[in-house]
């Protein structure tokens, strides 16, 4: 397994491998592997001759610094579990090789997607995300990237970047890899205490309720009735919210033609998880 440093040994290297005639695929991660990214990887091998995973904790997409500083970081580890299964190269950049400029975020228009859920609680978080995803694709150049739907609002902003920005790249989704007890995987739950581990799950819960209880019932009210779940919990509920995945907007109503997908922030102590389901 190859590992890239500098982001000119990366792009000369990659475009060698794009020479010769082979597809490439790509999983940007910001580290901290679990098995959720190796099921990216799992994707993406199945669809090009070669493979590679960036490991970089983007600055510019935390609105906190504390959650920035505590971000998880397992170079070694990360490296032992890509290299286990088969992938073929990874990128591990340093700031300065990302931002040779400073740590500025570009201002983009996401067509209204960045103002919905997560851009009504994190100021200017999309903004970074796009910066960061557009800079490693100029340096990678892949065929395919690969996204999962855990970030579901994050999965259609960079759909939307590649749109507005013409880049010449596939994504695909991939589903949500969840834990046996059906936490959404994810390298905030290595922060999480023992008592709040055994607590998070009931996310996943509340929402399979919340899908039954939207067939018989409207967005308002499902809304409602998942919040009063949240009340009986250890959790504290930044926001339920039924929106159409496709303009990320809250839904008003039942459209026949739509699929609408329920999505949820919570606070498990002081670590913020995400979760979704779709429920039409």
């Amino acid at each position: 397994m190859i590992v890239f440093r500098k982001s000119e040994e990366a792009e000369k290297g990659i475009s060698a491998i794009r020479k010769s005639g082979k597809k490439i695929g790509f999983v940007p991660t910001m580290g901290a592997l679990h098995q959720g990214h190796l099921s990216l990887v799992e994707h993406s091998k199945k669809e090009n001759d070669f493979n590679i995973v960036s490991i970089f904790v983007n600055p510019t997409q935390f609105n906190n610094s504390t959650d920035l500083e505590k971000y998880p970081r397992t170079e070694e580890a990360d490296l032992k579990l890509l290299e286990e299964i088969g992938c073929d190269a990874v990128f591990i950049p340093t700031v300065d090789e990302i931002y040779p400029n400073g740590s500025h975020s570009e201002k983009f228009d996401f067509n209204g997607l960045e103002l919905q859920m997560e851009g009504k609680f994190r100021p200017g978080h999309f903004d970074g995300v796009g910066t960061v995803v557009k800079r490693l694709f100029e340096i990678v150049k892949p065929d395919n990237a690969y996204f999962g739907e855990k970030d579901f609002q994050q999965l259609r902003i960079i759909q939307q970047l590649v749109k507005s920005e013409k880049l010449n790249v596939r994504i695909v989704p991939v589903p949500i890899k969840r834990e046996k007890d059906g936490l959404a995987m994810s390298s905030r739950n290595l922060r999480l205490t023992e008592e709040m581990r055994d607590e998070a799950p009931v996310i996943y819960k509340i929402l399979k309720e919340s899908k039954d209880y939207f067939k018989n019932h409207s967005v308002k009210e499902t809304e409602k009735f998942a919040k009063k779940l949240f009340d009986k919990t250890a959790l504290k509920l930044e926001y339920f919210e039924i929106a159409d995945e496709e303009t990320l907007e809250s839904a008003q109503e039942k459209p026949d033609s739509k699929h609408l997908r329920a999505f949820v922030a919570a606070f498990a102590g002081d670590i913020r998880l995400i979760d979704n389901l779709r429920i039409k």
